[in-house]
């Protein structure tokens, strides 16, 4: 039964208890492989904030290759075995999981295939947050997963890069933070074999690669080792092009999925994620009929080569596999502003972090390009879908820095609020009601509005916010955090 402030009364005894522990599973399923963490979360509350303290890994599963039917799509059926023997192997049932993150990339996020994915996991719709991550939000998701995120706090200029079974994924991480990310068509499994060596599947980018390597890779064919060796290491030279940050052959820049990096400073190391970082680090002796060992062994010798310093993942296939969503609860400022009484409740919103730069004067271009680029990031520029702008307001709240900034967003969210999403800022100081104001009495804004503060927000969080609190003109608000793993040390 819902609760008048919009929320069940499962997420209202949260905020009763000092420590909580909850049993999560986090699922990642893609074009190549399929896998699933299962952890258990010891939670204390901070504020009225919930903080992880401790994440113990109850049981990481096998690594399924993802299974396909003859029309392409992916076999939900064997998927759904595959999903119940892990949970028996883990001694749970669907019932004892709290809460839990289910990840779709690749081919998965195809309407048909989503919707089939979607009924293995419907005993625990209500419980998970569902994340469709493209190529930038799962660039990013690798470089918080591998912890190549939590390295650059250390200092330093970090590239992440997550070669996987059809896409290699590179992330820039500086200062606690992914600054850019990038993608390009090269991956282990762009050319699969059968067990008798003969090819089996080819991709695109894999004829393209293949071509450019000058190597037959014809169905029923058998290519010799050299050759697969040879197409390895044309595969690899188009990786390692991106990683030395020099301008793109016209051969690199065909297989872009994203627009290259800018320039950057000089990087002072680097971390592997993704099912060929299995066999970079040498965690991984088997061969699975595809290129990731040639692959592997072509792409270390070159950045050897290049002297820039290896580091080790905390984890590396599973690095996008996202340990669980943490169910925290959080009670907003009372210096707020809301538009409607119907544009609230909000569920499952999104927030994407820009990285503003906070000055005496505050620059609307420089505004529209940090909110563009944290909607890349998530894969959310393209208007489709409610987002919330998380926002660590710095300095004054004059009239010219509110015109300035609000100036900015509508802006760079002007294909969202075109397709009638609601306008969602969260502040963690006490601006929220001045910024909503501004932006519907000066800026004239028409679309829902929702603006809260008091909220404390990270990127990859995930939000819902209940209908105001009649006593108090506050808004109830639910956190589901995504959860990384940590490097040791």
């Amino acid at each position: 039964m819902t609760s008048p402030s919009g929320f069940t009364g499962s997420h209202r005894h949260l905020v009763e208890e000092d420590s909580i522990v909850l049993t999560s599973v986090g699922v990642d399923i893609g074009s190549s492989t399929s896998h699933l963490v299962f952890s258990r979360l010891e939670l204390e509350r901070a504020d009225t904030r919930y903080v992880l303290v401790r994440r113990t890994i109850l049981r990481e599963s096998d690594i399924l290759l993802t299974p396909f039917t003859e029309d392409g799509s992916i076999d939900a059926d064997a998927l759904g075995r595959f999903v119940d023997a892990q949970y028996q192997a883990a001694g749970l049932k669907r019932e004892d999981i709290d809460t839990g993150a289910l990840i779709l990339t690749g081919v998965a996020l195809g309407r048909r295939n989503a919707r089939a994915i979607g009924d293995v996991f419907a005993k625990e719709a209500g419980k998970f947050v569902a994340v469709s991550a493209g190529d930038g939000l799962e660039s990013s998701l690798a470089a918080h997963g591998s912890g190549a995120v939590q390295e650059s706090m250390r200092g330093g200029v970090g590239l992440n890069v997550d070669i996987g079974g059809g896409t290699t994924k590179v992330a820039v991480c500086i200062e606690g933070r992914v600054s850019e990310v990038t993608a390009l068509d090269v991956g282990a499994r762009l050319v699969v074999l059968d067990d008798q060596g003969a090819v089996m599947r080819v991709e695109d980018a894999g004829h393209r690669l293949a071509e450019a390597a000058g190597v037959r890779v014809g169905l029923g064919g058998v290519p010799t080792q050299d050759d697969l060796r040879i197409l390895a290491g044309v595969m690899a030279d188009r990786i390692v092009e991106v990683v030395a940050g020099n301008e793109l052959s016209e051969e690199a820049a065909s297989l872009l999925r994203l627009p290259p990096l800018a320039q950057r400073p000089a990087l002072d190391w680097l971390i592997f994620s993704g099912g060929v970082s299995e066999y970079v680090y040498g965690r991984e002796p088997r061969s699975f009929g595809d290129l990731g060992p040639l692959l592997a062994s072509e792409v270390s010798q070159r950045v050897t080569a290049l002297g820039i310093p290896v580091k080790t993942p905390a984890a590396g296939i599973r690095a996008t596999v996202i340990g669980a969503s943490q169910y925290t609860v959080q009670v907003s400022g009372s210096t707020i502003f809301v538009s409607s009484e119907d544009a609230l409740p909000l569920h499952n919103i999104p927030v994407v972090r820009p990285d503003f730069q906070w000055g005496d004067d505050i620059d609307t271009a420089r505004v529209v390009r940090a909110v563009r680029s944290a909607l890349i990031r998530l894969d959310v520029e393209d208007g489709g879908s409610t987002v919330a702008l998380g926002v660590r307001w710095q300095g004054s709240a004059t009239f010219a820095r509110l015109q300035s900034f609000c100036s900015g967003v509508l802006e760079a969210l002007g294909a969202h609020l075109a397709n009638g999403n609601p306008l969602v800022l969260v502040c963690d100081g006490d601006v929220g009601g001045l910024v909503g104001l501004h932006f519907k009495e000066e800026m004239s804004v028409t679309s829902p509005l929702v603006s809260i503060d008091g909220i404390e927000l990270r990127e990859f969080d995930y939000i819902d916010i209940g209908e105001l609190i009649p006593t108090s003109g506050a808004v109830p608000v639910v956190i589901k955090s995504l959860v990384f793993p940590t490097l040791p040390g």
